[in-house]
């Protein structure tokens, strides 16, 4: 199963409107994504209630994790959501 880790870019952390944009870009993406915060807590990168529980904040290290088809190409994409200040968009 790959996997990335990557620090999150926007200023509020994966909170409100970050953490939507986040779960529907990983909803999208096709395949089953796993978020895993710092302190180990693993959810469903697109349950948007999931994301939201894990209070990550801004300058925190995730990791994301896929499985099936499309695994890789998907993680690339959302570790580049997640390196956006989404807050400023």
């Amino acid at each position: 199963m790959p996997e990335r880790t990557v620090t999150v870019a926007s200023s509020v952390g994966l909170h409100a409107r970050p953490a939507s944009l986040f779960a529907q870009a990983a909803a999208k993406t096709g395949v089953t994504v796993t978020l895993t915060s710092a302190a180990g807590k693993s959810v469903n990168a697109a349950s948007i209630l999931g994301v939201l529980s894990l209070g990550i904040g801004s300058g925190e290290e995730v990791t994301l994790a896929a499985e099936g088809d499309g695994a890789d190409a998907a993680l690339d994409e959302l570790v580049s959501v997640l390196e956006t200040d989404l807050d400023k968009e």
